[in-house]
């Protein structure tokens, strides 16, 4: 690896102080001998001074020993993970510069200086989607030079062209309060004419807890065509597995198509794609249709997205469940407090299908936030609401077109510290509801994700 003659920044890191140095001055532990017999004292901020210097000066072998030493000072702990990290990075033991850059962002999120080295390893690598994501957090820094804004938006602007491929795996355990998204009511009323009867429900019409288990598999590959301009193939899959079939849960989704990148990193991509979900072994839905995505960065730290999408489907359980459904999806994200991105998005979605009593169209919001936090959790709390007005009464059930409210939250935290194989413990609550004006629609559903992840 060819060796950088930049200095080292001491970017949201001051304790550090790695600017102000010169690699030629003269080292402080310079040795003292007596018959034979040679000894060095240094306090600990003598022998950090000293060890940074034999970095800058590219004197490794000498400064190893300088960080080992200093490594038993849990005063310094921090500053000798960065520069043992930046030691591995300078001869080429990647692997072993992002361990110490980790350590260093895990009890401090904000040290820029750390996550840009991070990001740098990450990216030699072949880390694209990780390096850029640290990227992104870094160009939040007020702090920044110019000329360091500037190579984090070029390498941010190379990790796009070069993008090849994106994995992502999760196995989760799924206790769940509701693994029919059904109601709770016992009986519900029926309107024959002008008479109203009280129907009881059997217990395979009402909410069953269970628990269950799912995988879920995000995945892309992109082709370039030529500069700016790419193809994009991606498939997405979800499976929860419940006991018995009666309330198994699959998707699947595959989409492929042009993206274009314009001169400032704005990006366009039209994709067509086709969609199925199964219920109970049984198709839901499935259909084509197609989606086109926009997104365009704004000052530093924000982007806004749009997202159109629009398909046709059909269900095994009869044409009254099937048709066209379109929908628009415009989102905001800004970085706040360094590591945290915060997020808006409003959405709106029409449903046409066969039946009126099921044709609706439905409009809402969701907000949150999440990130890094210290101890290398990622962490984040979400939650939004929504209403959905339908276009005619369903017979026997309502005078009246329903109506129903819909709020959710979710909150999850991972242990990015922790890896077996690769994969990493993370934990999610889901909470979702249907506040309806027809007893029958009304749900309540709570559940929690316990699993591993991995990001390729």
């Amino acid at each position: 690896m060819a060796r950088r003659t930049i200095a080292l920044v001491g970017l949201g890191l001051s304790s550090l102080a790695l600017t102000g140095f010169s690699p030629d001055a003269e080292i402080l532990g310079q040795p003292t001998c007596a018959d034979g017999v040679c000894t060095t004292k240094l306090t600990g901020a003598q022998l950090l001074d000293d060890a940074q210097r034999l970095v800058l000066a590219h004197r490794y072998d000498e400064a190893k020993p300088l960080l080992i030493a200093l490594a038993q000072d849990p005063k310094y702990r921090m500053e000798t993970d960065f520069l043992d990290g930046y030691v591995a990075e300078e001869t080429g033991d990647l692997n072993t510069a992002a361990h110490y850059f980790r350590l260093v962002l895990q009890d401090r999120p904000d040290v820029t200086r750390a996550r840009l080295e991070l990001a740098r390893v990450l990216m030699l690598q072949g880390k694209d989607d990780a390096a850029d994501y640290n990227y992104r957090i870094a160009s939040k820094d007020k702090d920044l030079p110019p000329e360091i804004a500037k190579t984090i938006s070029d390498s941010r602007d190379t990790l796009r062209n070069r993008r090849r491929w994106h994995l992502n795996v999760d196995f989760d355990l799924v206790p769940d309060s509701n693994v029919n998204n059904a109601t709770d009511a016992r009986a519900i009323d029926v309107t024959l004419g002008n008479t109203t009867l009280p129907l009881q429900l059997d217990n395979n019409a009402r909410r069953q807890s269970g628990l269950g288990q799912s995988v879920s598999v995000s995945s892309g590959i992109r082709f370039k065509l030529r500069d700016n301009l790419a193809m994009l193939v991606d498939a997405d899959g979800q499976f929860v597995n419940q006991k018995g079939s009666a309330d198994d849960d699959a998707s699947v989704l595959v989409a492929a198509g042009p993206e274009y990148t314009f001169k400032d990193g704005t990006r366009l991509s039209v994709e067509a794609l086709m969609a199925s979900r199964w219920f109970g072994g049984k198709t839901l839905t499935r259909g084509p249709g197609a989606r086109t995505n926009f997104q365009k960065n704004l000052s530093q730290g924000s982007r806004i997205g749009l997202q159109v999408d629009v398909r046709h489907n059909s269900s095994y359980y009869g044409g009254e469940f099937a048709g066209w459904q379109v929908g628009a999806y415009g989102s905001y994200e800004h970085i706040v407090d360094h590591t945290m991105v915060a997020s808006l998005t409003l959405f709106g979605v029409r449903q046409s299908l066969g039946s009126a009593a099921y044709s609706n169209t439905e409009a809402g919001f969701s907000a949150g936030i999440g990130g890094e936090l210290p101890r290398g959790i990622n962490a984040g709390i979400s939650g939004g609401v929504s209403r959905a007005w339908f276009d005619a009464p369903m017979a026997f059930l309502s005078p009246e077109p329903r109506r129903d409210w819909k709020p959710s939250f979710r909150a999850y935290a991972g242990l990015r510290s922790i890896k077996v194989a690769g994969f990493s413990p993370s934990v999610t609550y889901t909470y979702n509801a249907s506040l309806s004006s027809i007893p029958l629609y009304k749900t309540t559903r709570s559940r929690v994700l316990l699993g591993i992840s991995r990001y390729f």
